[in-house]
Order: structure tokens, then sequence, then C-alpha cells
């Protein structure tokens, strides 16, 4: 008999744990015709704004070992061509469409969220809270426990649908953070987004990016996230999604063991565009072989102590 591997992330069911990440998937619609997006527990759409973005100059991607910066600059079609263009096309699609949003204000999460509430077809907001504050000075939301409470409290207030806190790791301790949005109304929260990081060329002696930096993401992060997601499993009560450097079923397996109900796959889209299909397909053999009737039987199940 097959395993059981649904999954229940609040008001959220996904068929099972493995979710497209923000960024990484486009709007879902690009990748149709090499992977069914039918076949996975859901996709998060590329970051959505109020107004449309065109991000930061080139170069904007380089390659790094067991990985790759991005200072992309969050570019998106904007609210009005979301959905009039791409949520229509999404809307058939039998799979949970969650969409990220982001913005400078506190304001900016409130109006989106607000926009978005009795729309059908999406099924959740993640917000990214790892973005500029204007009115701080620049300082990131999601570094400060009251900024980023703010912000979720917003978006709660003002959306009907279920609303996943996505986290930056660039902080001192992320229970902290993750507490504080949970306190907030969070229904979920996602981590990690990507690490601050920089390249230089050492023939110009001059950064790789035109942004100076960019955001580390790959198999490189992949121990800091699975460390993140085991603290904040266990200083929290609501359901946690974990990501960073997922690229095989046993990357994506670590996480649930940590406390994961869930896993978004990210960079690995990239090299390959059938790794979330080959995630599921790994997860699944695994239970089989293990006597695994149901995926919750994994979550959280990190053994610590020092016998056999």
């Amino acid at each position: 008999m097959k395993p059981d591997l649904r999954v229940k992330l609040g008001a959220l069911d996904l068929r099972n744990p493995v979710i497209a990440a923000s960024g990484t998937f486009g709007y879902g619609l690009e990748y149709e015709s090499l992977v069914d997006p039918e076949l996975l527990g859901g996709i998060v759409v590329k970051g959505l704004s109020l107004k449309p973005m065109a991000g930061n100059p080139p170069p904007r991607i380089v390659e790094t070992p067991c990985g790759m910066l991005n200072a992309i600059g969050l570019a998106n079609v904007g609210l009005d061509a979301f959905l009039r263009d791409k949520l229509p096309k999404l809307k058939h699609l039998k799979t949970n469409i969650i969409v990220n949003i982001y913005g400078h204000h506190a304001d900016d999460y409130a109006e989106l969220a607000a926009a978005l509430k009795k729309v059908e077809g999406i099924a959740a907001l993640e917000v990214n809270i790892s973005c500029p504050n204007v009115e701080c000075g620049g300082m990131v939301f999601g570094v400060d426990p009251l900024q980023s409470a703010r912000v979720i409290e917003r978006v709660a207030r003002n959306s009907d649908k279920p609303v996943i806190a996505k986290l930056s790791p660039n902080v001192t301790d992320i229970r902290a953070i993750a507490i504080a949005v949970e306190s907030a109304g969070a229904h979920a929260i996602s981590l990690i987004n990507t690490i601050m990081g920089m390249a230089i060329d050492v023939e110009t002696r001059r950064p790789k990016l035109a942004n100076v930096f960019g955001g580390l993401s790959g198999p490189a992060i992949r121990p800091v996230a699975v460390r993140m997601v085991y603290q904040v499993a266990k200083a929290v009560k609501v359901p946690v999604i974990g990501m960073g450097g997922i690229l095989n079923y046993r990357d994506a397996l670590e996480f649930l063991i940590a406390g994961a109900r869930a896993v978004e796959v990210g960079t690995a889209n990239f090299v390959n565009p059938k790794a979330m299909l080959e995630i599921i397909d790994g997860i699944e053999t695994y239970c089989l072989n293990n006597g695994i009737s149901k995926i919750g039987e994994i979550v959280g199940s990190l053994r610590t102590d020092r016998a056999g």
C-alpha cells in the first residue's frame, strides 16, 4: 500500500509536502511543459508588489560553490497584471496556489492583502518580510520582532486567507522573530530566505553583482536552514515549512525530521526542472522501505539522544 503523503498546514491541504519556492518557478506556468504542477503540494508564485518592478540591473546572478547569489531585485509584473494575466491561467490547476507578497511600507502589505481578499484561486499568502522598511531607514522588516509582527498583523487583519510568514535568516535569534509573527496571527511559518553574501571579480576588483550584495541560496546554506527550522519548530505551535538548498529527497527528509511539515524547493529547479517530482518519488520510496504509512510519522522525529 502506498504511503499517505498528504499534509495539513492549518487550513491548507496538500497532496504531498513538496512546494515550489517563490522566485524559482515563475508564475507556475513557465514549467508546465516540463513538470505537471498538479503533482506538487503547491506553488508559491513569484513575489508580488503593488506596482510592476523591473528589479536590479544586470549582472544579477552569480554561481558560487554549492549555490548561487542572486540580486534580481524582486522583479515582477505588479498586482493588476497578475490578477489580469496570470491568475486566470492558474485557477484551473488542482494544486495550492500561494501568492508571495512584499512591500517597503507596512501599508503596502496591508493593501496587497486587501486587494487579494475574496479573490478565487489563491490558497494562501506567503509574506516576504526580508524587504527594507523605508520608514525605518532601510532596516529589513524581518530582522526586528516588532517590525515583523507589525507587518504580519496588518496582513492577517486584511486577509481572508491563511498567512505564511517567510523569515529571513540574517538575524541573531530566529526564534524571537518566529514567536513574534506567530503571536501576530501567522498561520504558518516558512524559512529560510536567502543569506546575504557577495562575490568579487579579482581581475577587475569589482563586485560580480551590479547590486554588490545578493542572496545566497543552494546546498551551501542547507545546514543553516535545517538548524533554524529545528529551532523554530520547537519554539512555535503553528506549522513550519522548511527550505534552503534542497536538491533531493534526502535533503527534504532532513527538514521533515527536524520538524517541518512541508518543504519548498527553489534553486534545484534551475539545475534540474524535475527535481521536485524526483523528491516526491524519493520520499514515497523511503516511506515504503521504512514501513512508514503516513508522512506525519517522520515530522519532528529527530533523535538527539546519544544512544544507538
